[in-house]
């Protein structure tokens, strides 16, 4: 469910995405550094932009360096981390934990039944910092399986759930001036991915007969405009929200993800279905 928060690369300057790639390599760091390469392995674009607007929200100090790694063992590279960066890296882990073993629940996927085994020991160990929103996570993800088991069609109500998640992990401080804010803008971004991840699995879940929400009005003759629709929504209520906050720094990198980037993937699929379209006709035409 991770991977659409991510910066639209041509549109942003190339100083911007050198900046936006330190963060990215910083949380790759820090997660080698506290869970090893198990805990690599979840890297995600979505903490990054998490990392960036926390950041930029409350002025932190980065720590940049230049180093060398295993994806990049001969070039050296700028590598950015702050109190942030270990934040995420532990929210990745114990929100990856429990995702994993609810694949497993779901989907029976002995390769995600592994994974969750190899990072229990790290969601423990993330939890004793962050115990409260461990189980915060744990409950809603309980919540959004009991929905799929009763093959919930109300795509508000379980892409509500997801939301809620993202809400808590946004509200890094729970009672602070901007914690509100964040909340809500987390909440509608969750739900957008969440809406946004279950268009893109569509065809592949209704092949193997897995839950999604989405399936009962796939042969509506509105479909299409009612997820565009449903979709320019979550973003529109999440970029209101961003926009009340404070951010300067990144500000722009930021934008480019919220308004450009997290259509990226939505995009890509129009731009294939079109094509298949395309070639359907043509297939008609020369009959």
């Amino acid at each position: 469910m991770f991977g659409y928060v991510t910066v639209n690369q041509k549109e942003l300057k190339f100083r911007e995405y050198d900046l936006y790639r330190s963060y990215y390599c910083g949380l790759c760091r820090e997660l080698n550094r506290q869970f090893g390469l198990t805990g690599r392995l979840t890297l995600s674009y979505d903490m990054t932009f998490l990392i960036l607007l926390l950041s930029d929200l409350y002025d932190t100090k980065d720590e940049p360096k230049t180093e060398r790694c295993i994806v990049h063992p001969l070039q050296r590279h700028e590598v950015r981390v702050n109190q942030f960066t270990e934040y995420a890296a532990k929210m990745n882990i114990i929100l990856s934990y429990y995702s994993l073993e609810d694949d497993w629940h779901d989907e029976r996927k002995v390769l995600h039944l592994l994974m969750a085994k190899l990072l229990k020991g790290g969601e423990k160990k993330a939890a004793v910092d962050y115990g409260k929103k461990a189980a915060f996570i744990k409950d809603r993800l309980d919540r959004l399986h009991i929905c799929e088991q009763k093959n919930e069609t109300d795509i508000d109500r379980v892409s509500g759930l997801f939301g809620e998640i993202m809400g808590e992990l946004f509200a890094v401080y729970d009672d602070d001036e901007w914690s509100g804010t964040l909340r809500r803008m987390g909440f509608f971004l969750g739900k957008f991915i969440y809406i946004m991840d279950a268009y893109d699995d569509l065809e592949k879940d209704q092949k193997k007969g897995n839950y999604n929400p989405l399936l009962p009005r796939k042969d509506d003759p509105d479909f299409e405009s009612f997820c565009h629709q449903i979709l320019t929504m979550m973003m529109a209520q999440c970029c209101e929200a961003f926009e009340l906050l404070p951010c300067i720094g990144n500000v722009s990198i930021l934008r480019n993800i919220l308004y450009s980037g997290v259509w990226t993937r939505y995009n890509a699929l129009q731009a294939k279905k079109s094509e298949q379209q395309s070639k359907e006709k043509d297939s008609v035409n020369n009959v």
